[in-house]
């Protein structure tokens, strides 16, 4: 087995290792933090569930602005800059908010740490992307999905441990985890960002901020990303509603709860670069559809099923699911992006988990509290279907754009040699 895992290290760049070590600290962070943050808010400000849904619209909104100038730094001046500067701004924020003890300051505080907190984002993701070669980033995003499930598995521990003597003591660790990963990053990471061999040096911000232009006028991309949002906003029910659902329709007692989410991260953890493994050779389309086929089978069940047994096995099938699609996302995006922005293209990329943020829950819980609680799961099933289909029809196009890409570039190399 060791041998095996030595192999599996040696694949891959010593420093992608050292990017996912410190993306691991920096995941810990956020783990024990959010959990908890809406005791907090409540707890400290006195205020209830509507108050927590307005800070979170507020954060994503700020993220939604952050990813922007996130991408457009990212493709200009470079990954290594961007990314310090999200995890130094993220930290100094975390750090001031422990401390706010007005409501309204702290609602206007949420908008800058979404922020700054996100605008390193898209410099991540590209990173990775220039870090590994086209056959392996399936592989590598699938890495950094075991490490964000390592960090929920571990990260809520420590938090209950901080939190029962100190909710600033979540703050403060937040800040340090950050911090320390700004550390890892400046000392041993370079710079990854390719030279493009053909650029104009007199390429303004201004100018790179209008190549979001281009992005937005890519149809094969837009589309992708809307319908990977709509999938989001059924998948985000499994950390929002569904624990809500369970509780008030099936008497769910909270350690069940835990179980059941414990079990999603743990398959995660242990299987996912397995599966990664066995599906990456197949069309990237075709494999997103079927984990979201899957994603519509396992969260439709959950309107229709009603022993305790069905529940995990629903959960199973949600899992399979998201091991196999996840990795598959990214990587698309990292396919149709050409070098010179795949800034631009990670952070409109990331509106389709900020945009389903903004309403998804607010939209879900509505129609817990008014209507028929099983509608969410029916209209989560019916959303994943038309996810698929569109996937599918996806399919073609997309892959000729990447052998219509792959063409471009080699004739560009030829001439410029």
């Amino acid at each position: 087995m060791f041998g095996e895992i030595k192999t599996i290290y040696q694949e891959y760049p010593k420093t992608f290792w050292i990017l996912m070590t410190a993306t691991f600290i920096d995941r810990i962070g956020g783990a024990l933090l959010f959990p908890f943050f809406a005791l907090y808010i409540t707890d400290h400000f006195g205020v209830g569930m509507t108050e927590v849904g307005i800070l979170f619209g507020l954060y994503a909104a700020g993220s939604i602005i952050g990813g922007i100038v996130g991408g457009i730094i990212t493709d200009k001046y470079g990954r290594k800059f961007m990314l310090l500067f999200g995890l130094i701004a993220s930290a100094s924020f975390s750090l001031l908010m422990g401390f706010i003890d007005n409501l309204n300051v702290f609602y206007s505080l949420a908008i800058f740490w979404g922020l700054v907190g996100d605008s390193g984002g898209p410099a991540q993701r590209a990173m990775v992307t220039d870090l590994l070669v086209e056959e392996k980033r399936v592989e590598g995003f699938g890495v950094i999905k075991i490490i964000g499930n390592l960090a929920i598995s571990i990260g809520p521990a420590i938090g209950s441990f901080l939190a029962t003597r100190s909710f600033l003591l979540l703050f403060i660790a937040d800040a340090i985890t950050s911090l320390i990963t700004a550390i890892i990053v400046f000392i041993t990471i370079p710079e990854t960002k390719p030279e493009i061999k053909i650029e104009n040096p007199n390429h303004s911000i201004w100018q790179t901020f209008i190549g979001y232009k281009d992005v937005l006028k890519d149809r094969i991309f837009m589309v992708f990303m809307a319908i990977t949002a709509l999938v989001t906003l059924v998948y985000m029910q499994m950390n929002g509603t569904l624990s809500v659902f369970l509780r008030d329709n099936h008497s769910f007692s909270t350690e069940k709860i835990g179980w059941l989410l414990s079990m999603n991260a743990g398959m995660v953890v242990l299987f996912q670069f397995w599966i990664t493994r066995k599906v990456k050779n197949f069309s990237p389309m075709i494999i997103t559809a079927i984990g979201t086929l899957l994603y519509g089978i396992g969260f439709g069940m959950y309107g229709f099923i009603k022993s305790d047994i069905m529940m995990f096995i629903a959960m199973i099938i949600i899992t399979i699911g998201e091991m196999i699609r996840a990795p598959f996302t990214l990587s698309i995006v990292s396919d149709i992006a050409s070098e010179d922005n795949r800034g631009r293209y990670m952070a409109v990329f990331s509106f389709s988990w900020t945009f389903p943020t903004l309403f998804g829950l607010l939209v879900a819980g509505t129609l817990m509290d008014n209507y028929n609680q099983n509608l969410v799961w029916y209209g989560g099933g019916l959303f994943c279907i038309i996810g698929v289909l569109f996937y599918v029809l996806l399919n073609k196009t997309f892959e000729n754009r990447i052998i219509l890409s792959k063409v471009e570039k080699n004739a560009l190399e030829i001439a410029i040699e």
